[in-house]
Formats: structure tokens, sequence, C-alpha cells
């Protein structure tokens, strides 16, 4: 059983979130793709700077 958890936001969150949601969709849902946006996000950054900074060996196959 999922528990239902409460998070403060102002005023102004409130109504930039409630603008990006698509009509019926929840704000779970809406959270959830946020989220997801962010991980691939982050890990785009990361590659890249790993791209960037690393020192690389070729492989031989």
């Amino acid at each position: 059983m999922n528990a239902t958890k409460r998070i403060p936001v102002s005023e102004s969150v409130w109504k930039e979130l409630s603008e990006l949601k698509k009509p019926g969709q929840t704000f779970d849902e809406l959270l959830s793709e946020i989220v997801e946006r962010e991980k691939k996000y982050r890990l785009m950054q990361d590659m890249k700077r790993i791209e960037e900074e690393g020192e690389f060996e070729e492989l031989e196959l």
C-alpha cells in the first residue's frame, strides 16, 4: 500500500506545476515525468563530463 506524502510548495511553484500538467494528468504522474527527465539529464551531463575529461584506451577486438 502506497502512503500519501505531502510536499509544501509556494503558490508560484504550484501555479507553474499546474501549467505543466496535461489535461487529466495527476501531479504524481507529472512529478514522475519530471524526475525521469532529470535523471536522464544528469546521466547525459555525467557522460559528457567523462568524455571531455576522461582518458581512454583503445580496445582491440
